[in-house]
């Protein structure tokens, strides 16, 4: 006996299967692997962590950036950041202390179980850090603090880190900028000494 297939209109009530949503896909960028590391966000980081007077906020923020990497033997030798990160783990604020720790004992295993595995670093040229400097010198002097005096480095990273790290146009006008303030500026230079005015909302207010 032949079969034969009955097709039956669909009833208007009849639901659809949704149609699949389509995959989003994020591009990973090489510096958003946690092997790869910019030692100028290392640093930067490590100066906020070490500057007196930072606020919780800055000190949690600068862990949490911490935390997305695992620097080589090598650079937390070059750094020490791995000291700096050590000494927070007894900060007095309990949140700060407990990042701390998590970080300083996932980079301890890492290293001892990766010894031979080195990680990519990204290092800025000599010509770059060379006018760098200079800038850290000017800042210091409208300061009134003796040279490489970690608030002038602060200020300085954190003038770089807004300026995409760049020796440029706008990095140029910035660091003029803060430095004509703190030179010309009495209160806003006393307020950026004493902590509160923090260095990142000082440098932003000044960004070219």
């Amino acid at each position: 006996m032949d079969r034969f297939v009955v097709r039956r209109a669909r009833c208007p009530e009849s639901p659809r299967r949704a149609a699949p949503a389509p995959r989003a896909y994020r591009q990973a960028t090489l510096e958003s692997l946690k092997a790869v590391v910019v030692v100028e966000d290392i640093k930067r980081w490590k100066s906020m962590l070490e500057l007196p007077g930072q606020p919780k906020e800055n000190l949690i923020e600068a862990l949490e950036e911490l935390k997305k990497k695992i620097p080589s033997k090598e650079v937390l030798l070059s750094t020490k950041i791995g000291h700096t990160v050590n000494k927070m783990r007894k900060h007095s604020d309990p949140d700060v202390a407990s990042l701390a720790k998590g970080i300083y004992t996932e980079w301890r295993t890492f290293i001892k179980t990766h010894s031979n595995q080195p990680s990519i670093e990204v290092r800025s040229d000599p010509k770059s850090e060379a006018f760098r400097k200079n800038a850290r010198k000017l800042l210091c002097e409208a300061l009134d603090l003796e040279i490489d005096h970690p608030l002038a480095e602060n200020i300085e990273r954190e003038a770089f880190h807004l300026s995409s790290r760049l020796i440029s146009a706008p990095y140029r006008r910035t660091v003029r900028a803060l430095v004509f303030s703190l030179k010309h500026k009495p209160e806003m230079r006393a307020e950026v000494k004493a902590g509160t005015l923090t260095v990142p909302a000082f440098v932003q207010s000044h960004k070219k």
